[in-house]
């Protein structure tokens, strides 16, 4: 019964955006050929499988101690899977490098090689995902205030050897699946209070990513992310948003927009198609700042719409690469996966299904209140109709359903996790 109203239902909606020159299958084809990066880390709360111990630090911070936290690499694996099953697509996983399949040992960061994430790159290729990599400052002895910005060149070249580790586990990865693996870096480097020099650091970082950088590879892809600011390390953060972008235009590297890491007034979307002039690609780590960089579940709200909204009218979608980074520890972790990753989807289809011929034509002939009026009509056409095609199409739950197969993991999985 269910499928039958939703079919009806597209049918009338595929009638109305025709009559405003939009293709409803189109649509669907190129959503369905979008490739989210899930993030690992939603599932563990950014715990890892080091077996070193300790807890988070470099200004990350989980909230909350809902039950049924992944233990294992197992336990992740079955919450990832689970998740992509309720997510229609096929999509990627961003590993972070503390997620490695030590097998008990205790491998420190600067030892990290290809054959610790041997059995990820398997299980992958198995389960039809791709794998993006990440590598990990944060959460370690050495880590410090200061990574690759360290003054010191022990703790320093501890770094910038563990940053080339993680490329050449990317390389592999990239290799592997016969598809370049995106990684991305990240250091929380700063200071709670401003220093006497906010140079000498910056200097210092762009000397190890030149190293870092200083071989090439074919089968992975560079991405540079920025912060506002870190937990403790309120003041100065080295690896600022203007010092990302200026690298990543004058070395030809991607940067990495994360949407919780600049002030909450800030428009990420208005910085695409700036980037898109001089930079080869984007990353985009979508979260959701609720007071700045709280990572909260993704939702379908007008930050995220804006944003989808720009890379479709940018034509954007080769050179934008979109990814989820998010931990929430207060509700079902499984059904935060799904939570963001389908509004995420959401917010993509309608931006392919408004009428950009139509509206670019209104603002070249300066009809600029039919280009308003059109723009606000769009809102509440039946997009959610197509929506529900699209969920019926890939075989996963359309509209509610897929809250009670998640209730009815954790009650069979989830819970029993002691």
């Amino acid at each position: 019964m269910k499928e039958n109203l939703i079919k009806q239902a597209y049918e009338i909606a595929a009638e109305r955006y025709a009559a405003l020159g939009v293709d409803t299958g189109k649509a669907l084809t190129a959503l369905g050929n979008i490739s989210l990066s899930l993030h690992c880390w939603q599932a563990d709360d950014v715990s890892g499988f080091e077996n070193q111990g300790g807890e988070l630090s470099g200004g990350i911070q989980v909230t909350g101690n809902y039950p049924g936290k992944a233990r294992s690499i197992d336990e992740l694996r079955g919450d990832i899977l689970k998740a992509s099953s309720l997510i229609a697509g096929s999509h990627r996983l961003s590993l972070h490098e503390i997620y490695g399949d030590f097998q008990g040992k205790v491998v420190d960061r600067d030892e990290v090689e290809p054959q610790h994430f041997q059995s990820w790159m398997d299980w992958a290729k198995a389960n039809g995902l791709k794998l993006d990599f990440n590598s990990t400052s944060f959460s370690h002895p050495k880590s410090g205030n200061l990574t690759l910005a360290n003054p010191d060149k022990g703790i320093r070249d501890f770094w910038i050897e563990h940053t080339k580790r993680c490329r050449k586990v990317s390389e592999e990865m990239g290799k592997f699946q016969g598809d370049p693996c995106i990684m991305n870096l990240w250091v929380h480097d700063g200071s709670k209070e401003v220093p006497a020099s906010r140079l000498k650091y910056r200097r210092i970082l762009e000397q190890s990513l030149d190293e870092i950088f200083a071989v090439e590879y074919a089968n992975m892809k560079d991405c540079i992310e920025a912060k506002l600011f870190g937990i403790g390390l309120e003041s100065y953060t080295v690896g600022s948003y203007d010092f990302y972008l200026g690298y990543g235009a004058k070395k030809g590297k991607i940067v990495t927009l994360d949407t919780g890491h600049f002030h909450l007034t800030e428009s990420i979307a208005d910085k695409i198609s700036s980037m898109l002039l001089f930079t080869p690609e984007i990353m985009l780590h979508v979260s959701r700042p609720i007071r700045w960089d709280s990572d909260h579940v993704v939702i379908l709200n007008d930050d995220l719409q804006d944003l989808a909204r720009e890379i479709i009218r940018c034509e954007a979608l080769d050179r934008v690469h979109i990814g989820l980074d998010y931990f929430d520890a207060t509700i079902n972790r499984i059904g935060a996966y799904v939570i963001g990753s389908r509004a995420t989807q959401k917010a993509i289809l309608m931006a392919l299904l408004e009428p950009s011929a139509t509206l670019q034509a209104y603002e070249a002939q300066d009809r600029l209140f039919e280009r308003l009026a059109l723009q606000e009509e769009l809102k509440s056409l039946p997009w959610n109709a197509v929506w529900d095609m699209f969920c019926l199409q890939n075989g996963v739950p359309a509209g509610e359903d897929y809250i009670a197969e998640i209730l009815a993991y954790e009650k069979e999985v989830t819970s029993k996790r002691v």
